[in-house]
């Protein structure tokens, strides 16, 4: 069994999902004893606990055979699509931190493999008080910072590492994505793997290509087997 991961980002749209679905395959492929295309991972969860707007759950549900229902994948779900703690505001629902973490807990005691995708990066807020670096210290969950192969990206994740640092987040590890083909000159000019690594002062676990068919089973576990995968599924 692996320990749960929480997968978060330097900043939105950086290639989270991407990831998530990365492992998600990777595992599927690899490392699922019992899998078949017919039946439903019972080993496999991913979990979103919060969203706003259609997405992420939906993705995960349409692309894996999971044993999961929507709710399951992602219990607290608001209709309007901004940041949950202002979404929550907008349509007056409550933030119901017990709930997303028992189900937190269901999923653990469950699945072999877990794969907990964050609502934005460690600085995003899930209530007026509460930050996602402050749930991954709560629920001891160790995470990888997905940083994007682009201008910006060093201090990133420097400014990322330091506060997963403060908030006592463990990071497994930084993975730079793609959002397009890059060649290996244009990763060093924008994204330096040891220069990131050396000055976060945490390792670069792989650079996650681009994946141009996230429906693809196949490419998604390509994608994921070019990264160190032994340091990430530990």
């Amino acid at each position: 069994m692996t320990k749960p991961l929480l997968i978060v980002g330097s900043d939105t749209g950086v290639g989270k999902t991407v990831l998530t679905a990365a492992l998600a395959a990777y595992w599927l492929t690899y490392r699922d004893r019992n899998a078949s295309p017919n039946t439903p991972s019972t080993s496999l969860g991913i979990y979103k606990p919060l969203q706003s707007g259609e997405g992420d759950r939906e993705f995960y549900n349409q692309t894996f055979n999971l044993s999961q229902t929507l709710a399951e994948i992602t219990p607290l779900y608001f209709e309007t699509p901004i940041a949950p703690a202002i979404a929550a505001h907008k349509e007056g629902k409550p933030i119901d931190l017990g709930l997303i973490w028992q189900q937190f807990q269901k999923l653990q005691q469950q699945k072999e493999c877990l794969l907990v995708e964050s609502m934005g990066g460690l600085g995003s807020p899930i209530t007026d008080e509460y930050i996602v670096a402050d749930l991954a210290r709560d629920w001891a969950l160790e995470a990888i910072l997905v940083v994007p192969v682009r201008l910006g990206a060093i201090s990133q994740a420097i400014a990322n590492a330091a506060l997963a640092n403060l908030q006592k987040v463990k990071l497994r590890g930084i993975v730079l994505s793609c959002s397009q083909v890059y060649t290996t000159e244009e990763i060093e000019q924008l994204a330096p793997p040891q220069m990131i690594s050396r000055l976060a002062s945490v390792p670069v676990l792989g650079i996650l290509p681009y994946v141009n068919d996230l429906s693809d089973i196949s490419q998604l576990s390509l994608a994921a087997s070019e990264l160190d995968i032994e340091r990430i599924l530990i």
